[in-house]
């Protein structure tokens, strides 16, 4: 029996139960991996409230993001051996001291990428990676504007599209978070609770606006997001931290400039795992380069992940949040 969290029903973050858990050994193409440290992330509170359903039913262990090591290994994986250090991304039971997992998910860890780093990382990280690179390509000269700029993703980003040349503007809560988003590479902050952003973006940009807005925040930035998109820009909706955008008429897109818009999501970009491999690598290079930080933030006991929900959802949170087993 292992240490894990689990959702017996959906609600709030009340409902994440610290409780013993069977774990078992692998099966056909499986790893069972001891992990150091789990990842935080939004999408686990969407699970938690049923807002996205639940793959395995009821109840499941919590989390979609790890890292640790790899103890057995079931028959038909060649690939990776007892002992590889790993990370993973893969939909539900993250929050557990060990768990089983498909082998074909997990990544080999370079040396010089901790545990820590990696649980903080992997979601977010090739979140960004596949955002800047192959939803929209971020290059010298490129401005973007970043919602939520010091959160997980948004400390990632704002770094990453600094190195590739980009001008990069982000939006924030509170002058703290302005200062770290500047901290992590944001050129312009807009805080968006005393400021218009859209006023500011054209003040900002000379009137020329940007060219691609990243946007994880949903419902509450939505449609004034389309107002800060230069014709033929691109409009990326990757969460909904405030809520999902509603349904609305396509026609506004051609009344704002031509503009086009996605709802992209890592699942996609890296279902086959040559994609994943490359996705991951090229986030290791970057932050192994020293380009990028990871910034972990918050670390909790396993047993506070209740906690660490509560604070992510309440937006005190920065940077990327883990638990320790």
């Amino acid at each position: 029996m292992v240490a894990a969290v689990r959702v017996h029903k959906h609600g709030g973050p009340e409902v994440l139960t610290y409780e013993d858990v069977e774990v078992g050994q692998p099966a056909q193409g499986q790893i069972r991996v001891k992990q150091h440290a789990c990842g935080v992330n939004f999408i686990d509170t969407y699970f938690r409230m049923g807002a996205y359903p639940s793959p395995v039913g009821m109840p499941f262990v919590a989390g979609n993001e790890g890292a640790g090591d790899v103890t057995a290994v079931g028959p038909g994986v060649s690939d990776i051996k007892v002992g590889d250090r790993i990370a993973y991304v893969v939909a539900l039971g993250g929050y557990a001291a060990e768990r089983l997992m498909p082998a074909e998910r997990a990544v080999k860890l370079p040396k010089e990428i901790s545990y820590e780093q990696a649980a903080g990382m992997m979601l977010k990280g090739m979140t960004a990676q596949y955002l800047l690179n192959r939803t929209f390509k971020v290059e010298k000269g490129t401005t973007v504007l970043m919602h939520a700029a010091a959160g997980g993703v948004g400390q990632i980003l704002c770094q990453w599209a600094n190195a590739l040349g980009a001008t990069v503007i982000g939006t924030v809560g509170s002058k703290d978070k302005a200062e770290m988003a500047k901290a992590h590479g944001c050129h312009h902050t807009i805080l968006y609770r005393d400021e218009d952003f859209v006023a500011r973006v054209k003040e900002i940009t000379g009137g020329k606006l940007c060219d691609v807005v990243y946007d994880g925040i949903g419902k509450a930035t939505f449609p004034a997001s389309l107002d800060c998109i230069r014709p033929l820009g691109m409009f990326v909706s990757f969460g909904a931290s405030s809520g999902q955008i509603e349904a609305f008429n396509i026609g506004i897109l051609q009344q704002k400039g031509s503009l086009f818009a996605t709802r992209p999501t890592l699942n996609t970009y890296v279902a086959k795992h040559e994609d994943l491999i490359a996705t991951a690598n090229d986030l290791f290079k970057v932050v192994m380069s020293g380009k990028v930080q990871i910034p972990i933030n918050q670390k909790y006991p396993l047993k506070d992940a209740a906690k660490a929900h509560r604070e992510l959802e309440g937006r005190e949170t920065t940077g990327s949040s883990i638990l320790i087993p």
